[in-house]
């Protein structure tokens, strides 16, 4: 094979046994590789009602067909498995360079099976395979554990590991690979360290053969002239990172404040990205093959002293103004201590936000909460990142995300969220379409399922009214499918700003030796799409859920240039279940799931 290595690895973690098998060439044709080819074999091997916590919920990491080439920022890998925060199935996607590590050992995909009766970490170099005692490592922090592990294997390792917050198995917690990188939301770090596993470190000194040099070197020249040309990829986004977006948003209206009661935030200039870059940057950073380099090394001043990378605009808004926190220093210290303790910063931070709306509202109390939790208290936000990352005092409740917190206080209406996953930095009564793909993400509450922003706000590749509903449904279903094609391929999401489905196309084909078309990426886009779909609906998900919180639905933007709008869904609802080919409760048809090869 060529673009994948054609190998999979299963690990028995209860007997600490390894099997290596070929990789399904059928299946690697029709769903390519990370999340779509993880998915396929997810679905295929663990009941749609596994407990997500179960040994029986397996743990794929897999890689693309151009992870680890020279296509356009193919540092992408993807761990799948179901999620312990919604129950849905979970696909996390992570760049770096841990999943081209991956494919230079001479891997696809690694399957973790069963649950370890001790903690342990898998050591891959190249074909070698060890499970290892983790029992030193279990309590450290992503970052003393990496360090360590790079001590005991090989300095020139990668490695994707778990902070306490997995090896506590709070519902937030994040896989963090190369210290700041994360298979983010759903909770695949609980899942990991529910089976006892640290770390896997990973070490290769393999190529990844292409299938045509010449084609491909050509596909990749072409599109990488089509980022260097677009002024998000090579302006916006290396210049300011993805912090550019806070003013943005909230310019126009609809950066979620507060809990999303408005969309405007009074101190979002304090926190953005031209600040950042001014006042808090050491360098920028990219990730394997990126031209792009939209990571930020950065540091937080005093009294927050400390040094990461980031925070990226997700996680400014989360424990910025969503928390209604202008110091940019806590923000940043809040974000580096999610990567070291393992947790989702979106999640965690919406939660702090839903938290704060609780205690103000008087439904929370301060002995309960331990802090003074009004809107705005930067220290009290990073004292309880810290609680929730041990489960500790209250930070037991926010560890299990804003729906059950919510919940637990009797007011689930407050929690921001879509199938219990709290919904990033766009408030949908100002972004119609960014709303009706909350509403219909496989995995709750995510952006980088459709990313609507694009034509909504940025205008790429053409400028769409935000408030406009009549092609919304359309617009969404082709973003969600190029998405989950490009998610599949081991690219970049960021890409998708200068260049689609033909120049995908075009590095897949002369890669993989497949005659892949534009219409043909779509297609596998739509087949991963509809999988995703089935399972959750064996799994007891149905058109109920894919809703918003009542709060944008019927409370109007009370201030900003969408006042007095709300989210237009459940009129978009309908025609986006057709423009699937869904019947009208969101069931894929007989008639599509045979053209996808689903039936």
């Amino acid at each position: 094979m060529y673009g994948w290595t054609g190998n999979v690895l299963r690990v028995n973690l209860a007997d600490g046994s390894f099997r290596r098998e070929a990789l399904r060439e059928d299946l690697a044709r029709d769903y390519l590789g990370a999340r779509g080819l993880g998915t396929r074999y997810f679905v295929d091997e663990v009941d749609p009602m596994v407990d997500p916590l179960a040994p029986e919920n397996k743990l794929f990491f897999v890689a693309g067909p151009l992870t680890g080439t020279l296509a356009t920022s193919a540092g992408r890998f993807n761990v799948v498995a179901k999620s312990p925060l919604t129950g849905t199935i979970g696909a996390s996607n992570s760049g770096g360079y841990w999943g081209p590590e991956l494919k230079f050992a001479g891997w696809d995909m690694v399957v973790l099976e069963g649950k370890s009766p001790k903690p342990v970490y898998l050591y891959l170099y190249n074909d070698k395979a060890e499970l290892r005692d983790a029992s030193a490592l279990w309590g450290k922090d992503t970052h003393e554990a990496t360090d360590l592990l790079l001590g005991e294997t090989d300095p020139e390792a990668k490695v994707a590991c778990i902070g306490p917050a997995g090896e506590n198995l709070v519902l937030l917690a994040n896989i963090i690979n190369d210290k700041h990188r994360a298979p983010g939301r759903g909770g695949m770090g609980a899942v990991m360290g529910s089976k006892n596993v640290k770390a896997l470190v990973v070490r290769g000194t393999k190529g990844v053969r292409v299938a045509d040099r010449e084609a491909f070197l050509d596909a990749v020249k072409q599109a990488r002239a089509k980022l260097a040309a677009h002024p998000v990829t090579s302006g916006g986004l290396p210049l300011y990172g993805t912090n550019v977006l806070v003013n943005i948003l909230n310019q126009s209206g609809g950066l979620p404040t507060r809990n999303f009661q408005t969309g405007v935030f009074e101190g979002a200039d304090r926190i953005g990205g031209e600040t950042q870059r001014d006042t808090r940057l050491h360098r920028n950073k990219g990730c394997f093959g990126c031209t792009v380099a939209c990571g930020r090394v950065s540091f937080a001043a005093d009294p927050y002293a400390h040094e990461g990378e980031g925070p990226e605009y997700e996680s400014t808004w989360s424990f910025g103004a969503d928390c209604g926190v202008d110091d940019i220093d806590a923000i940043a210290v809040a974000n580096y201590r999610c990567n070291e303790l393992g947790l989702d910063t979106i999640s965690l931070g919406s939660t702090l936000a839903c938290a704060m709306e609780l205690y103000e509202r008087g439904y929370l109390d301060r002995q309960t909460a331990g802090h003074d939790l009004r809107f705005g208290n930067a220290r009290a936000m990073v004292d309880l990142v810290e609680d929730a990352g041990y489960r500790r005092g209250f930070g037991e409740l926010l560890g299990q995300g804003s729906w059950r917190l919510a919940s637990h206080f009797g007011h689930p209406e407050l929690s921001m969220t879509v199938k219990k996953q709290e919904m990033p930095a766009y408030d949908p009564r100002a972004i119609q379409g960014i709303g009706l793909n909350y509403a219909t993400s496989n995995r709750g509450g995510c952006h980088v399922r459709g990313y609507l922003i694009s034509p909504e706000i940025l205008g790429v590749p053409q400028k769409l009214d935000p408030q406009s509903i009549e092609e919304k449904p359309a617009w969404d279903k082709v973003f969600q499918d190029l998405t989950a094609a490009v998610d599949s391929a081991g690219l970049c999401l960021f890409t998708t700003f200068g260049i689609g489905g033909e120049e995908v196309a075009a590095q897949l084909a002369a890669a993989t030796g497949v005659p892949y078309t534009a219409e043909d990426v779509l297609k596998v886009g739509e087949r991963i799409w509809n999988l995703e779909r089935l399972f959750n609906l064996k799994a007891g998900f149905s058109a109920a859920d894919d809703t918003l919180p009542p709060r944008l639905l019927g409370d109007p933007m009370p201030e900003g240039p969408h006042k007095g709008r709300v989210s237009r869904v459940p009129e978009m609802l309908p025609r986006y279940y057709e423009a699937r080919g869904w019947d009208a409760r969101g069931v894929p048809t007989p008639e599509k799931l045979a053209e996808l090869g689903l039936d």
